[in-house]
C-alpha cells in the first residue's frame, strides 16, 4: 500500500500544532509525527480523495495551516525508512523500546519490541518517553490500569511486564489499534485487551491507574471521563501537551476533583501526574 504524507506548518506555531493534528485526523489522516516546527500526517493514498485535498485547502484549514507540501511514499519505502533510521530507545537503563530487527540488549530489565510502522508511541517523542519514565516508577502490580490513545500500546505492554492486571488499551485510529493488537503478541502479553474507540468506552470502567498520551485538547475534553473511571488515591498521568499548557491542565484536574502530583517536562513538551482524593 502506497501513503500520502503531508507536511504541515502550523499558521501559529506550536500553538495551533494541536488543533492542526485534531483536524486532520477528523478528515481521515491516521497518523502523525510532530517535529519542531512542522506536522508529518499520513494518510493510504487510496483514501486521499479530493474531498480531502479540497479541505486541506478550505478557509478553516487556513487558519490553522500556513503550508503544506504533500508526498508519495511506496509502501516499500517506508520499510526502508524504518530500518535505515529507527534506532532501539533506552530509558533510565532499565526499559529498551527497539524494533524486531534490533538485537536485545544485555541488562535491560524491560524489553519492548514495537513493530513501528505508522503509530505513535516509539518512545523517540519525549511524551512517550515521559510517561514510560512515570510508568518504570510506579507501582502498578496487581493493578488495574487503562491506556488511552494507545497507539504501538508500548504504555501498555511496559504495564503487563510490570503486573499490573488487568490491562484495557484504547485508540481511535484503526492502524494503530491493529499495530497494538500485533505488538502485545510479539512481547507476550495476549491478556492486554486493546479496544477500538474513544473515551465513550469507558462508561461503567474502573482502573487504579489511568494513562494518557494523547494532546491538549482531547485531554481537556476527556479528562472528567477519566476520573469517572478512578477510585479514591488513583492516579491520572497524562502527556501530549507543552510546558505553558500545564496550568490549563491543573486547573481542568482541580475542577474534576484531582491534586497535582508531579511533573516532568522535555524540551518543552510535558507529562504531568494526578491523585483523585475524594
Amino acid at each position: 500500500m502506497n501513503y500520502i504524507e503531508v507536511r504541515c506548518v502550523p499558521a501559529h506555531g506550536n500553538h495551533t500544532a494541536d488543533l492542526l493534528i485534531a483536524r486532520l485526523a477528523e478528515i481521515g489522516f491516521e497518523s502523525f509525527v510532530e517535529e519542531a516546527d512542522e506536522i508529518q500526517a499520513f494518510i493510504p493514498f487510496d483514501s486521499y480523495t479530493q474531498k480531502i485535498k479540497e479541505e486541506l485547502s478550505s478557509d478553516e484549514m487556513k487558519e490553522l495551516l500556513s503550508s503544506f507540501i504533500i508526498i508519495e511514499i511506496p509502501d516499500q519505502n517506508w520499510n526502508a525508512v524504518w530500518e535505515s533510521a529507527y534506532e532501539p530507545v533506552t530509558i533510565k537503563g532499565l526499559c529498551t523500546v527497539r524494533a524486531p530487527f534490533h538485537e536485545p540488549i544485555p541488562g535491560i530489565i524491560y524489553d519492548i519490541v514495537i513493530e513501528p510502522k505508522m503509530s505513535f508511541g516509539t518512545a523517540h517523542h519525549e511524551t512517550t518517553s515521559m510517561m514510560i519514565q512515570y510508568l518504570l516508577e510506579l507501582n502498578v502490580e496487581g493493578k488495574s490500569l487503562l491506556d488511552m490513545g494507545s497507539g504501538t500500546a508500548v504504555l501498555a505492554i511496559l504495564a503487563g511486564m510490570k503486573n499490573a492486571s488487568p490491562i484495557i488499551a484504547i485508540d481511535n485510529d484503526e492502524w494503530a489499534f491493529n499495530n497494538a493488537l500485533e505488538n502485545v503478541l510479539h512481547n507476550n502479553q495476549g491478556q492486554i485487551e486493546v479496544l477500538f474507540g474513544d473515551s465513550s468506552l469507558l462508561q461503567g470502567k474502573k482502573f487504579d491507574v489511568v494513562l494518557a498520551n494523547i494532546n491538549r485538547n482531547i485531554l481537556l475534553r476527556d479528562i472528567p471521563d477519566y476520573v469517572s473511571c478512578l477510585p479514591d488515591k488513583g492516579l491520572l498521568v497524562m502527556s501530549g501537551f507543552y510546558e505553558e499548557d500545564l496550568p490549563m491542565i491543573s486547573q481542568k484536574c482541580a475542577d474534576s476533583g484531582l491534586k497535582f502530583v508531579s511533573s516532568k517536562i522535555e524540551n518543552r513538551w510535558t507529562s504531568a501526574c494526578f491523585i483523585l482524593e475524594k
